[in-house]
């Protein structure tokens, strides 16, 4: 692990980057992560692939890790996958980002009754970003118990980290159509598009073009791993350059088949330049979030 850091300290140096900013790692109550690696672990029906992690250790070391790779700040990405659960995690997420102040404070939602009013608690308690699974959550963004909640984070300017595209399985409601319907009535929500939108890579950069809050997460587009059943089109990359302000660097660190240090060199060879990199990695998510201190 300590070459893992070291390889990240010299692209970092490379870049003359004070640090990275990742806005999509996973920190969860240890009994969820749990039954989370056990799902990769039996191959289950979203994934469908063998998924070895990475780094599968305790939270103490998962932080120790993170941090000895220069990320200055990241985010504790969870999710419901039923009602009566996301206040709980909120509540998880509020304690965990006070005692971690590197992460940002984060929170999640389900519609469900209630949800308005726990979102708003949220928001009124610090959090900085939410996190919206779709594919897990089996829910539509559209859904109407949703709609006040929709309008409560595009007002506050709150950006939602959302897992809409429909890799590695599609979900009965993945994919640009119910994200795209959802934009036409909040189109100043700041959607943070997760995994680049894969596979559905186009349309959500178009999106993006479309709505200038829409941004997009790297996580695990353009690895090995990912280029194996799910290639980002080569015809695309102009719009990479094109949208470079609105890319953030995400990893979905520690739940990852590869050394951390693959994501930014994925990032590297699309031969973007150093400019955009430095954008991806650092200055987009400082500009969202404020500058790091």
């Amino acid at each position: 692990m300590e070459d893992d850091s070291l390889d990240v300290l010299r692209f970092r140096e490379r870049l003359g980057l004070p640090g990275i900013v990742d806005v999509h790692t996973h920190f969860m109550p240890e009994r969820v992560l749990r039954k989370v690696w056990a799902y990769f672990d039996s191959v289950g029906p979203l994934t469908g692939m063998e998924w070895p992690i990475t780094y599968r250790h305790e939270e103490e070391q998962r932080l120790a890790l993170i941090r000895s790779f220069g990320v200055l700040r990241f985010t504790s990405m969870l999710y419901p996958h039923k009602p009566g659960m996301a206040r709980w995690l909120n509540g998880w997420a509020a304690d965990f980002a006070a005692r971690v102040p590197d992460c940002l404070h984060t929170a999640t939602l389900f519609p469900e009754e209630g949800v308005e009013v726990y979102v708003k608690e949220a928001v009124e308690s610090g959090a900085r970003v939410f996190k919206s699974h779709l594919q897990v959550g089996a829910y539509d963004p559209n859904d109407p118990l949703l709609e006040p909640v929709w309008g409560l984070l595009a007002e506050a300017g709150v950006p939602v980290v959302m897992h809409c595209g429909s890799g590695p399985a599609p979900g009965r409601f993945t994919g640009p159509g119910p994200v795209g319907r959802l934009l036409a009535r909040h189109p100043r929500l700041r959607l943070i598009v997760a995994h680049m939108g894969m596979p559905e890579y186009g349309e959500f950069l178009a999106l993006a073009r479309a709505y200038a809050e829409v941004r997009l997460d790297t996580t695990m587009a353009f690895t090995d791993f990912s280029e194996g059943f799910s290639p980002f089109p080569a015809a695309e990359r102009g719009r990479l350059a094109d949208l470079g302000d609105r890319i953030l660097l995400g990893t979905d660190f520690p739940n990852i088949p590869y050394p951390y240090v693959h994501q930014l060199e994925a990032l590297e060879r699309l031969g973007l330049g150093d400019e955009w990199l430095r954008a991806v990695c650092y200055r987009n998510a400082e500009a969202l979030f404020g500058p790091v201190v």
